[in-house]
């Protein structure tokens, strides 16, 4: 396994689009173009509901192992004008739909969600569906932190209809918290995910992070034994993404021999998973774990798990509006991004418009290699046939898959690929082989971390 390893451990997408941002082809794209896909997309499923993701991205502290976008403030008067410039994008969308929309799931993300207080967080989510509908399988769900997520938090916005709450907890050891900025006792984790439960969720999740500076494989031991000792319903367990050429100085509060080596990291990884299995869990897409119970195994089981810019979710829409500075919003057959800068973005929509500075609009071939992408990190196997074969070439991804099935990564039989059990941590490298763009257009400087 270990020289796997090292041959596979390579710069690659963690695919939560395809084609990949930094493929998009932004030349082409116009905001007149995203506007028809939005209508197109919601036209085609106006009962399967839409997606939202809202981004609040505001941090009153540096997390430095931290890749999204944010903006580090204690000020608090922010939170009111960022909110009303989110509910003035939002109705920008409803205004462009032909009927009221109806809402499937909606996430706030950050940033810090809970930078906010609870009251405007209700105001908030108040706002959004009172210009919507609402599915009867809803989902809404927030990301919190632990540190500032108080009772009154996981209860207003219970009150308004969220269920899933999920708390990063990245790794319990003081030398690796200290080393990435992010100090909270197990004690502050073990509390809000009881509050959590006492008010009535019924799905709490934790994200740990493997591939730390400064951390150990008796640090993951204990973070995952001390997690199992919480039972969290589900756990995102992903490798820590080192990126400091796109992310600034906010990587660069250690230094690259402070990481663990890839061999370390596999280690690292290969005795998480073995635990949380032991425990109970359930292996889910590349670096999720779940209970039985969870929604997110059922959909494994159904398969209806799906996966976009949100991440992992229960159930697929083809619309997803992402609202908020930085937000990305996918029709299936275009992505669009939002300003990244927070008073560029509320100066915008205050003017009426909706804030997007780039994108990209599918073509026929990114459609097919976007579904079977979406298979593999969403099932482990996918199938393609004759009529595809006439639009992509299958021929250079054959090749390109070759060394991968020679290792017993991927089994492929008539024009059906299925991931081996061995080849499941290397999902990331497998999904490599469909991605055309890349292949095409070999980046020339590290845009991605890498897949180990």
């Amino acid at each position: 396994m270990c020289e796997l390893v090292q041959k596979y451990n390579v710069p690659g997408p963690r695919y939560t689009s395809y084609p990949t941002v930094p493929y998009w082809e932004i030349e082409s794209f116009s905001g007149k173009k995203w506007k028809s896909s939005v209508l197109k997309a919601f036209g085609e499923s106006p009962d399967e509901g839409v997606s939202v993701y809202i981004h609040l991205p505001f941090c009153e502290s540096m997390c430095t192992f931290c890749g999204c976008h944010k903006r580090i403030t204690k000020r608090h008067e922010v939170e009111g004008p960022y909110i009303s410039a989110v509910l003035k994008e939002w109705e920008l969308y409803v205004d462009l739909m032909e009927s009221k929309p109806v809402i499937k799931e909606l996430h706030l993300g950050g940033g810090t969600p809970t930078f906010f207080s609870p009251e405007n967080l209700k105001m908030l989510i108040n706002g959004i569906v009172r210009l919507s509908k609402k599915t009867d399988d809803i989902e809404f769900s927030f990301e919190g932190h632990p540190n500032n997520t108080t009772k009154e938090h996981l209860q207003a916005l219970y009150d308004v209809g969220f269920r899933r709450v999920c708390f990063g907890v990245q790794d319990y050891n003081l030398t690796v918290q200290r080393a990435i900025n992010r100090i909270q006792p197990f004690e502050n984790v073990k509390n809000v995910t009881e509050w959590a439960r006492e008010i009535g969720y019924t799905s709490i999740g934790h994200d740990i992070i493997y591939g730390l500076p400064f951390q150990n494989l008796d640090n993951v031991k204990e973070t995952v034994n001390k997690t199992n000792a919480i039972k969290p319903d589900r756990i995102a367990f992903y490798s820590y993404a080192h990126v400091p050429w796109l992310k600034g100085n906010g990587q660069r509060g250690y230094k690259d021999g402070d990481l663990p080596s890839s061999e370390e990291k596999k280690a690292q990884y290969e005795t998480g998973k073995k635990m949380l299995t032991e425990f109970g869990y359930k292996d889910v897409g590349m670096d999720h774990f779940a209970l039985p119970t969870d929604s997110l195994y059922k959909a494994l089981e159904n398969g209806t798990l799906h996966r976009n810019f949100m991440g992992y979710t229960p159930s697929k829409t083809k619309l997803m509006v992402g609202l908020g500075a930085s937000s990305i919003s996918d029709s299936w057959y275009g992505f669009a991004q939002n300003v990244k800068n927070v008073e560029e973005y509320q100066n915008l929509v205050s003017h009426g418009v909706i804030p997007i500075f780039r994108g990209h609009i599918l073509n026929e071939e990114d459609e097919i290699l976007r579904s079977h992408i979406l298979n593999i990190m969403c099932q482990f196997e996918t199938t393609w046939n004759v009529d595809e074969e006439e639009v992509v070439d299958f021929d250079t991804i054959m090749a390109n898959l070759s060394e991968l099935e020679v290792d017993g990564l991927v089994e492929i039989n008539n024009k059906n690929l299925k991931v081996t059990d061995k080849g499941r941590p290397f999902v990331r490298n497998i999904s490599m082989a469909f991605d055309l763009k890349m292949h095409r257009k070999k980046p020339n400087t590290r845009i991605f971390s890498m897949t180990v």
